[in-house]
């Protein structure tokens, strides 16, 4: 006599905790993406500095942004270097409503805390960024911050 031994099938793979898992994976990617605020329309590489600070809070910080129009916007604005509010081209005159408009958007205890960072190319020439600065004083922004990285230090 033949003994056959019944081969039993393999138990289902439970699914109920994967909707568990699914969302917790969802609210983890959402929580530490950071999404891209602005488009830039101008070409900016910051200078390089040896005795540079990390902004503490970078959502009070508001950025303008100085430097030649890229590729996609030379043909219409030219090579000029150019000034850019969030993801306008702007005039020098128009710094100041940019200012009114992010104190605005802020509680009124944040709006002392409010840094302006100018982003410029290290090309740019400095009477555009005089400009802004001159309308940054008119509208009493005082806090002003200017981007650069970090230079690698070359021992001797």
């Amino acid at each position: 006599m033949k003994l056959e031994k019944k081969k039993k099938p393999a138990p289902a793979i439970s699914t109920s905790s994967l909707p568990d898992i699914v969302f917790m994976l969802l609210f983890f990617f959402m929580v530490t993406t950071v999404m891209r605020q602005t488009d830039l329309k101008v070409k900016v590489v910051v200078p390089q500095a040896t005795e540079i600070q990390k902004l503490e809070k970078k959502s009070l910080v508001s950025y303008i942004y100085i430097g030649t129009p890229t590729e996609t916007y030379r043909a219409k604005f030219g090579t000029a270097p150019r000034i850019q509010l969030n993801d306008a081209f702007a005039s020098p005159n128009q710094v100041i409503e940019f200012i009114e408009k992010e104190r605005a958007a802020r509680s009124e205890a944040e709006v002392p805390l409010l840094t302006t960072s100018i982003k410029a190319d290290k090309e740019a020439k400095m009477g555009i960024v005089t400009d802004v600065k001159q309308e940054l004083r008119k509208c009493n922004a005082l806090k002003l911050n200017y981007s650069s990285s970090k230079r690698a230090e070359v021992y001797n």
